[in-house]
C-alpha cells in the first residue's frame, strides 16, 4: 500500500481510505474488527466515518475497536444535519465521546445546506482546530466555488481552511471533472472519492445481459436497471477489458480512480474482510496511460456543454497554471 501526502499538511496517509458506513449495519462488530485489523495489517491508516452512520452506532463501534490503535490511524468524521455553528461544536464533542478519543484528524461538513451562514460555519470549524479537537477541516459534496468562497473567508480572518473535499466519482458519475478536480490540483486540496463501484454496477454485481437477483439491492433500486440499460455497451467492454487482464471489475474501477489526476484516496467501504481483500488487490495494479484512456472511452459519461468557444475545455483543464 502506497502512502501519499494529505493536501499540503506533510502528513502521510494510505492511498486507500477505509470507509466504515457498513460497520453496525451489514457488518457486525466482530466482522468490523476483522476488517479494521486486516486493513491495518495491509498498510491502510486512513479511516473515514460519520456521525450519521447508523445513528452514531458506527462511531461507537470504532471507538471500541480503536483502543490501543488510535495513534496508527488518520481518522476522519463528519458533522451532519446542520451547518450551524453551535451544532458543529456539539456534534464534534458527541463524536469524540463515541469514538473515545480526544481529537479527530479530519473534521468535515457532510453536506452543504441552503441558506448557510458560511462565515459562522468557518469560524466554528476554526474553533475546533484551535481547541485541538480537530487537526484539519474539510467538506463533502461541495462545488468548487463554495470551497473557494469558504476558504476566502477563512483567509481574511486567519482561520483554518478546508483542505479536503469528499465527492462521488467513478466512470459513470464524472461531473466533478469540471472545476472540482482542477481546483483541487491548483490549490492542493485533497480529494477523497466515494461510490467507486456505483452501487455494484462497476463491480460486476449486475450485468447488462443478466437478470438482476431478486434478493439484491438492484431489485429495489430503480437506478440500477436504468444504468444497466443506458451503459450496456460500455459495461460489456469494461468487463472484457478486466477479464483480459485477470482483474476483478471492482479492481479495475479502483485502478482507474487511482490513475485519475487530482484524486488523493478512494474511500472503499466493505461489509466483510473478504470484500476488503479483493479491494486491497486493486492497489497493486497500475493502469498505463493508454489503458486509462481506453477505459475512459468506454462510457459516454464526460459532461458535455454547448458553447461557441473553448470554455468547456478551460473548465476542465489542469494545465493552465504552471507547477
Amino acid at each position: 500500500m502506497n502512502n501519499v501526502e494529505f493536501a499540503s499538511t506533510g502528513v502521510q496517509i494510505s492511498e486507500m481510505c477505509l470507509g466504515t458506513m457498513m460497520f453496525g449495519d451489514r457488518c457486525d462488530e466482530t466482522e468490523s474488527a476483522l476488517v479494521l485489523n486486516t486493513a491495518l495489517e495491509n498498510g491502510v491508516n486512513f479511516v473515514d466515518t460519520a456521525a450519521s452512520y447508523c445513528n452514531g452506532k458506527t462511531e461507537e463501534i470504532l471507538g471500541r475497536l480503536l483502543k490501543g490503535k488510535r495513534d496508527q490511524i488518520f481518522l476522519g468524521t463528519k458533522v451532519t444535519r446542520s451547518t450551524d455553528a453551535d451544532w458543529i461544536l456539539q456534534s464534534l464533542d458527541e463524536s469524540l465521546t463515541r469514538l473515545q478519543t480526544d481529537y479527530i484528524d479530519l473534521y468535515m461538513i457532510h453536506w452543504p445546506r441552503e441558506q448557510m451562514n458560511v462565515t459562522a460555519m468557518m469560524e466554528a470549524l476554526n474553533k475546533t482546530v484551535v481547541a485541538g479537537k480537530a487537526l484539519f477541516i474539510g467538506c463533502c459534496n461541495f462545488p468548487a466555488w463554495l470551497v473557494a468562497h469558504c476558504n476566502a473567508i477563512a483567509e481574511r480572518n486567519c482561520w483554518a481552511k478546508l483542505i479536503n473535499n469528499q465527492i462521488p466519482y467513478n466512470l459513470i458519475e464524472r461531473g466533478v471533472e469540471v472545476e472540482v478536480l482542477p481546483q483541487a490540483i491548483a490549490e492542493n486540496i485533497a480529494i477523497t472519492t466515494y461510490r467507486p463501484l456505483l452501487a455494484g454496477i462497476l463491480a460486476g454485481k449486475y450485468k447488462p445481459d443478466e437478470a438482476i437477483p431478486e434478493d439484491s439491492r438492484g431489485s429495489t433500486d430503480k437506478r440500477i436497471p436504468v444504468w444497466l440499460e443506458k451503459f450496456a455497451d460500455g459495461l460489456r467492454k469494461y468487463h472484457a477489458f478486466a477479464e483480459e487482464r485477470n482483474l476483478h471489475p471492482a479492481q479495475l474501477s479502483v485502478a482507474w480512480l487511482r490513475k485519475s489526476e487530482g484524486v488523493t484516496a478512494p474511500v472503499i467501504g466493505v461489509s466483510s474482510a473478504r470484500q476488503l481483500a479483493a479491494s486491497l488487490a486493486a492497489f497493486d495494479y497500475d493502469l498505463t496511460d493508454d489503458e486509462y484512456e481506453q477505459v475512459n472511452g468506454m462510457f459516454d459519461t464526460a459532461v458535455k456543454e454547448e458553447t461557441g468557444g473553448n470554455y468547456p475545455n478551460l473548465r476542465r483543464m489542469t494545465t493552465l497554471i504552471a507547477k
